[in-house]
């Protein structure tokens, strides 16, 4: 006997038809990596497209020539006037782009990609040209991200109807799903009721969704799906398969079921009271069609997202790259990203956007019967480069006597925590520990965190608290990861009750005011630092650390996992 299909894959398929039937006005954002899985439904869609309708890829770093239309370079110089040469939007028109590792997409090339789909036409206006392409396109964005810092871009993500998750799809259930009749449902048009839109809305709000593209994007997959069962009318199965497929994935919560009816209103005895087939028609009755399509629509969704949900945890967006310190725009080296005027003799010449720039003047400056490319000083274009600059986070731990007498294995656990955030993200770690008489390098700045790990374990506990020391060495470290072109971020560790001074020598009141006066330097050098108050209760010494440092203060009886995840995150320098 065979095995029963399996769910999500069964609402793959589904979507696939769904986008096949209107791609420009739909769009989807599939969740899943590279693999037999991703491949079958991709095949499946190219499979229900018309024959005709182009499937093209983005290349991941496309320049804008290529993504929205130039100069046609031969061209231009064969003829010696201004030729257009349309780019891959435009040369989509009428099909599908599909997007590897869409959440990679630079800002601006995923706002060019935006304002195309909602004009669905590409405006020309460079290199002396003026023209227009139609491009209504569909899109396909693979989302492959790993963690919050790799999330889609937020306008892309909105304006794609369909969001779709296959990670949790075996390889074997992806068998190819079967083909629905799309010709009968491309003919057809579904009559919309009144009260349809008022219920997607409705829905929407119950589920914490702020976008107005939303409901309207559910509204048009309902219609689809209504045409794809055959229907005159939308209905609530395909109101229920819209919430699924649209509304469901965007939730920030799911409604729930043990919130108590709101009590009735005192009864007027100057105004009548309505009647029963008035409160089916008013608010009640709406809230029931919302429960009864909210119902439905649970039953198609995924455990794991409903759990999520039930949660309170909401889909990603996208985030600075919290790993990377930001582009550096006055890089001589790194990655293109573009052309600008300029003097070659201070960058690294772009060629063809300097024939591009000359090419349309060539009928102006040739004489007669020249056949030579003239190319003027204003002409010139140089290369933008673009070097990313990492994040180095460094790790001050307090390994005095107090910490290791109270919380030193805690504290060592939350530094794990710190540690696999640090890795999702891709930062170098360093770790300083600082007890007795000073402050020691115990790991110098690394991407391994097994090294990390290895170094934290064997941390031993005991003596004097110095803390300036700790501080000082910890400045030092993010000064020379400064120098060497990444951004620092000091993340210390402490209960702040110091009682070795600067000098080595014992006494509380030195001890905090060298403290005080190293966590001021480290400010006024503008690193970026987290005080995480490690005591057993928060203590006001810490606080005022934090204070003369600029930096936030967390304190660890009250700091989960999230919270400690998150603070790390606002506290690294921002891309």
């Amino acid at each position: 006997m065979s095995a029963a299909p399996d769910p999500v894959w069964v609402q793959a398929g589904l979507a696939a038809a769904l986008v096949a039937l209107d791609p420009d006005g739909t769009g989807i954002v599939v969740r899943a990596r590279p693999g037999p899985v991703r491949e079958t439904w991709l095949a499946h869609l190219r499979a229900l497209l018309p024959d005709d309708a182009p499937v093209t890829r983005l290349p991941a770093a496309i320049a804008d020539d290529a993504l929205l239309g130039g100069l046609d370079l031969p061209a231009t110089l064969r003829t010696g006037r201004p030729v257009a040469q349309a780019g891959l939007l435009a040369r989509s028109h009428g099909g599908v782009i599909v997007v590897p590792m869409a959440e990679r997409l630079s800002p601006g090339t995923a706002a060019r990609i935006a304002q195309a789909i909602d004009t669905g036409a590409i405006d020309l206006a460079r290199d002396g040209l003026a023209a227009r392409h139609p491009a209504r396109v569909g899109l396909v964005l693979l989302d492959e991200g790993e963690g919050e810092d790799e999330a889609l871009p937020a306008g892309l993500a909105d304006r794609a109807a369909i969001h779709l998750d296959l990670d949790a799809v075996p390889p074997g259930a992806a068998v190819a799903p079967p083909r629905p009749d799309l010709a009968a449902a491309r003919a057809a048009c579904p009559a919309v009721p009144d009260d349809v839109a008022e219920t997607l809305c409705a829905v929407a709000a119950r589920l914490g969704i702020a976008s107005l593209r939303a409901p309207l994007l559910a509204l048009r997959v309902a219609r689809l799906h209504a045409s794809l069962a055959g229907r005159d009318a939308v209905a609530d199965p395909d109101l229920a398969a819209a919430v699924a497929l649209v509304l469901a994935p965007r939730a920030q919560s799911w409604p729930s079921d043990d919130v108590d009816p709101p009590a009735d209103p005192p009864a007027d005895p100057g105004v009548d009271s309505p009647s029963p087939e008035g409160e089916e028609a008013g608010p009640a009755g709406r809230e029931s069609a919302d429960d009864r399509i909210l119902a439905a629509a649970a039953a198609c969704l995924p455990a794991g997202l409903l759990a999520r949900l039930a949660a309170g945890e909401g889909p990603k967006t996208r985030a600075p790259g919290a790993g990377r310190f930001g582009p550096d725009a006055s890089a001589q080296r790194g990655r293109p990203v573009g052309a600008r005027p300029g003097d070659p003799r201070r960058g690294r010449l772009a060629l063809i956007e300097t024939l591009r720039a000359a090419a349309p003047w060539q009928r102006l400056r040739r004489g007669a019967g020249e056949a030579g490319l003239r190319i003027a000083a204003e002409d010139l274009r140089i290369r933008r480069l673009v070097r990313r600059r990492e994040t180095t986070t460094i790790f001050a731990v307090d390994a005095s006597g107090s910490a290791a007498l109270e919380r030193l294995a805690e504290v060592k656990g939350a530094v794990e925590l710190l540690l696999a955030e640090c890795y999702v993200r891709r930062d170098r770690v360093a770790l300083v520990a600082f007890r007795g008489g000073g402050a020691d390098l115990l790991l110098a700045p690394t991407r391994s965190l097994v090294r990390a790990k290895r170094a934290l374990a064997s941390l031993p506990g005991g003596g004097g608290t110095p803390l300036a020391a700790g501080i000082e060495a910890a400045g030092r470290l993010a000064a020379a990861e400064r120098r060497a072109g990444r951004g620092p971020v000091v993340l210390l560790l402490t209960d702040g009750r110091a009682n070795i001074g600067r000098s080595g020598a014992p006494g509380r009141a030195q001890a905090a005011a060298d403290a005080l006066a190293a966590a001021k330097a480290l400010a006024a050098e503008g690193t970026r630092a987290l005080v995480i108050d490690t005591a057993a209760r928060p203590q006001d010494a810490a606080r005022a650390l934090a204070g003369a440092m600029a930096a936030r203060y967390l304190a660890l009886p009250q700091a989960d996992a999230a919270r400690l995840t998150r603070a790390v995150r606002e506290a690294a320098p921002a891309g």
